[in-house]
This record gives C-alpha cells, structure tokens and sequence, in this order.
C-alpha cells in the first residue's frame, strides 16, 4: 500500500469513527457533515490527496449525502469574495514579477536603525505589509534568505526569522485579502444577509491592533540583544518603469477603495463593488499601457486551488446551518453567553487561537463563524463584534510550525527550535487575545 492509499484509509477511517460517534448525538445529516468535515481536514493536514482535490469534494458528497444539492453547494465556488481575492492576487503577481517586494525590504530594512532592534522592527513590519497583499508564505520564504544573510549571530538570526514568520501572520489581518479567514468571514456574512464591511473599514479597524502587536512582538523579540552586531548592508536598486507602474496602479486602487468606503452619515462612498475594484485593477495588468501580466506566462502563478479552498470554505458554513448543526453546537455555547461580554470575548477568542494551532485556519473559521452567528443571535449580542474576534483570532499561530506556514518556513531554516518557537509563541497567543479583546472592546465596538 503506497504512502498516499494509507493517508487516505486513515482519513476515511476517521471519518467512519466519527460519525458512528456522531450518530448517538445528532441527526444522519448532521452526522455526515461531521464525517466529511473529518475527511476533508484529516486530508488538507496530511496531504493524502492534493489541496484542490480536497476543496472541490464538497460538490460531490454533500448532494450524495443529503447535506445539500449540487446547486447550493457549487454556487458557493463562485462568490464574488473569490475574486475579490483573485484581483488581489494578480497584483501580487505582479509585485513579484517586477521584484517591487525586493525594492520595498530594501528600503524598510534602510529606513530603521542598522542595530539589531532597528532591524528587527524592519523586518516585522515589511513581513507584515507584504503579507497583507502577499501570499505569507511567499513573504516569508523571500525575507528570511535576506535576514539570515544580515548577521553571523546564531541568537538574532533565532530572532529575526521569528520576526518574519510572526509578522506575516500579524499583517495578514490588516487588509481583508490578505489571509483566508478573513475572506471566509466576508463571504459568511454576506450569506447571513449581514451589513458588509468596506475595504478601508477593515483597515482602519485593525490598524491599531496590527501597530500594538508589531510593537510588542518587535520589542520582546529584540530584547537582550544591544551588543549583537549588523554584519551586512543593502543597497537600494533604482526603481525600474515596470516598478513604477505597479507602484501606480495600487496608490490609485488605494485611493479607489478609500473613496468606495462609506463615511456615514457625512459620505455614502461611490457605491461601487470591492471585489470589482479589485479585479478590474488585476486584469489591467494584461493591457496596455501596463502589460505586467501575460496570461500564457503567468496563468500557472493564479492559486486556483486556493479559490477552491475558499469555496470550500464558503460550503461547510452553508451546511453548518443549512443542517441546523451550527445551532445544536452554538447550545453548548450559549449557557458562557451569561458570563460578562468581555470574559465572553476571551472566551471566544482563546478558543479559536489555542484551536488553530492545531487545525487548518481556513476550515476551523468555516465551522466557527456560523456556531458564532447562532449564538450572538440567541443571546442577543453584536454578531459582526464576535464573528470578527474569531476570525481576527484564527490568525494568530504563534507557537508550533505545524500550525501556519511562515512558522514552518522559520523552523525549516535551521536555526528556530520547536522549544523556542512555543516559549515566545505562547506569550504571543496570550498577549494577542487579550489586545484583540481590548480593541474590540473599547474602538471596534463603536466603528461598527
């Protein structure tokens, strides 16, 4: 039996287990939404079968299984969030293409200080920029390189590759494109019928936690380090004509979604379609007078099977309630909603962030957003408040490699252990779920 057939028999007996499991609790649809659920995670984690694969399963076993029809459950593929996404993504195509990424660390890593804080700083903040447009995974595997040629000190290159990995993870909450979950939680709540959120409101929303969390992190991470010396330096290239044009389109996209955003009651905004915003920016990359992009070179470099996992994504929300499973699970929920709103919010966001160390982001923020939807809804809460912290929450991977890619990428360079990875990691997780509850709390509560 080969390495593949093993993975999927282990996955399919999981799944079987669980839903004999799930039989004594719950309805056969919901016991079958488990048993997929299952499946599909055990797959996604030990890549039995490839991601794509994976993520287009749903089409098939929720109409065999009764969960819902063909129709409801591909229409989900198609969400216009996908291409709000897929603009995003050929932007960063071209970031790549033209090596602007490379030009902008160039330039942060010569605007801090050439001391080990400055540089740390530099890096998590360039990590985490990049990451809100960029691919964190595609940040990390280009900053790390840069970092580790920087010093010959074994105790900051432990610090600097940690910065970059925590960083992505950080700066992907900052925009909504720039981590899957916060796609996923766009695409709930424009199922559930709830008032969308615009592009520059989500900014202005996670600025202050993205600013609070760089600072820590940056500081902690450089602390001890005064005396440990900067071996090299980097020049800055010239900006070449294909860089300024890339530079060009994406002020006038920033300026696009700004105006987009309503200021209410002063300012209605344009009324124009983020996701079309977007797109329209990526596909004029293939004409003239930019041609950045070219479909036959560049076709391959579109995640298609990252849309995938979003509509994937999209589906298991839709089954969690269309089986009514969302509210069986939001009961056992409920009786915390008597507790104080702010221990609530603790509750909920030390939940999904300890959980998604574990467990793909993508799939535990599909299976949480609804439970979350139901619960608010019962108990009388603000539901985007809560559905925001739990998404905002599934970012924050901070302690094992296992759990996100930039981590993986930090401990694959040799020079990051598991032991130190979950030391700063824990009280990362610890101090994020607590600034994150602060901030809603106290500024996210009255923005929305």
């Amino acid at each position: 039996m080969t390495s593949n057939s093993k993975k999927i028999l282990l996955a399919l007996i999981l799944g079987s287990l669980s839903f004999i499991l799930m039989q004594l609790f719950y309805t056969l649809e919901q016991s079958l939404l488990v048993a997929i659920l299952v499946i599909m995670v055990t797959l996604w984690t030990n890549e039995g079968l490839p991601l794509a694969v994976v993520s287009l399963t749903p089409i098939v076993l929720f109409p065999a299984a009764g969960i819902l029809n063909t129709s409801q459950t591909a229409q989900n593929y198609a969400n216009p969030i996908i291409f709000l996404f897929m603009g995003g993504f050929l932007i960063a195509i071209a970031v790549e293409k033209t090596n602007l990424h490379k030009w902008i660390a160039n330039q942060m890593l010569n605007i801090f200080p050439g001391h080990a804080r400055g540089i740390i700083f530099a890096l998590i903040i360039t990590s985490g920029l990049l990451s809100s447009v960029l691919s964190n995974t595609t940040t990390t595997l280009l900053l790390l390189p840069i970092a580790l040629f920087l010093t010959d000190s074994n105790k900051l290159k432990v610090r600097l590759a940690l910065g970059i990995a925590y960083g992505a993870s950080i700066g992907g909450i900052l925009t909504p494109i720039g981590t899957p979950p916060n796609l996923i939680l766009f695409g709930v709540m424009q199922e559930m019928g709830l008032e969308k959120i615009a592009f520059a409101q989500w900014m202005w929303m996670m600025f202050p936690l993205v600013i609070f969390m760089f600072t820590i992190v940056g500081f902690i991470l450089s602390s001890g380090l005064k005396d440990t010396k900067i071996t090299s330096e980097l020049n800055i290239p010239a900006l070449n004509s294909n860089q300024k044009k890339v530079i060009t389109l994406i002020c006038f996209l920033i300026i696009m979604l700004f105006l987009n955003s309503p200021i209410e009651p002063y300012y209605k905004g344009l009324g124009l379609n983020d996701a079309g915003i977007l797109l329209s920016a990526g596909l004029i990359l293939f004409a003239p007078p930019f041609n950045i992009l070219n479909w036959d070179q560049d076709k391959n470099n579109i995640p298609y099977r990252i849309m995938f996992l979003f509509g994937a994504g999209f589906s298991i929300a839709m089954a969690f309630t269309e089986t009514g499973m969302a509210k069986e699970m939001a009961s056992y929920l409920l009786e915390l909603t008597t507790l104080p709103v702010i221990l609530f919010m603790l509750i909920v966001a030390a939940m999904v962030t300890f959980t998604t160390e574990v467990t793909s982001n993508t799939a535990l923020i599909s299976i949480m957003l609804p439970i979350v939807y139901e619960v608010c809804n019962l108990a009388g809460l603000d539901v985007r408040l809560f559905m925001i912290i739990a998404t905002v929450c599934a970012s924050y991977a901070f302690m094992l490699p296992i759990a996100t890619p930039p981590n993986a990428i930090a401990m694959s360079s040799g020079v990051v252990n598991v032991k130190t990875m979950a030391r700063y990691g824990i009280v990362f997780n610890l101090i994020a779920i607590f600034l994150t509850v602060l901030v809603a709390n106290f500024f996210w509560i009255h923005v929305l």
